[in-house]
């Protein structure tokens, strides 16, 4: 997973993973800051009741007032390839919220969610080698609870481990927030030479 970005800053897929309320899309939207230049938002997150469209909202709110933002619950790899532009990093906030989406109502075919799944996966994967942005991608942790009494919660929590070892995989860099708190657990050498790289710049 590697190129470079028209400045000639090297491109980065880095995977923020952690619990409700563990501060991870602060986090993100920090790292997305430090990084620099322009910068697009994809929510996958759809406001179907007033909570939810309070949650959008204030998360609206958090984020810098010239990012631009597009709506995607479904189909990230597609939406991206026509609205990334000129930005030099991408943030998804959440993984969790399209694997819900991509689920929808269907609770019965685990092998038929598991083809859906790596079908978006892949294209959001596509999407990032085949552009020059760094990405940020935001997901929950949901298996170090109980497990889940009802059948359409087991599902859930398996597609949406399944598909977090997929992006930490192909990830350069991933993050585990405790509490606030990152804790980097993987770190590649293009990171290193890309934070060397800023550290000189």
């Amino acid at each position: 997973m590697t190129g470079a970005s028209p400045e000639g800053r090297r491109k980065q897929l880095c995977f923020i993973l952690g619990a409700a309320r563990s501060g991870k899309s602060g986090f993100a939207l920090s790292l997305a800051d430090r990084i620099g230049g322009r910068a697009l938002f994809v929510a996958t997150a759809e406001g179907l009741d007033d909570e939810m469209r309070e949650r959008i909202e204030r998360h609206r709110r958090e984020r810098p007032e010239h990012w631009r933002t597009i709506e995607a619950p479904v189909g990230v790899g597609k939406a991206l390839r026509t609205e990334t532009g000129e930005a030099d990093v991408v943030l998804i906030d959440c993984l969790s919220f399209l694997v819900a989406n991509i689920m929808g109502e269907d609770t019965e075919d685990a092998a038929a969610l598991d083809a859906r799944l790596d079908t978006e996966i892949d294209g959001l994967l596509a999407a990032y080698d085949d552009g020059m942005a760094t990405f940020i991608v935001v997901s929950n942790e949901v298996g170090m609870g109980v497990v889940p009494a009802y059948a359409s919660g087991r599902l859930f929590r398996d597609a949406l481990g399944r598909a977090n070892q997929k992006l930490a995989g192909a990830a350069d860099r991933v993050y585990w927030m405790v509490a606030g708190l990152p804790i980097e657990v993987k770190a590649s050498r293009l990171a290193e030479n890309w934070e060397n790289a800023r550290g000189s710049a």
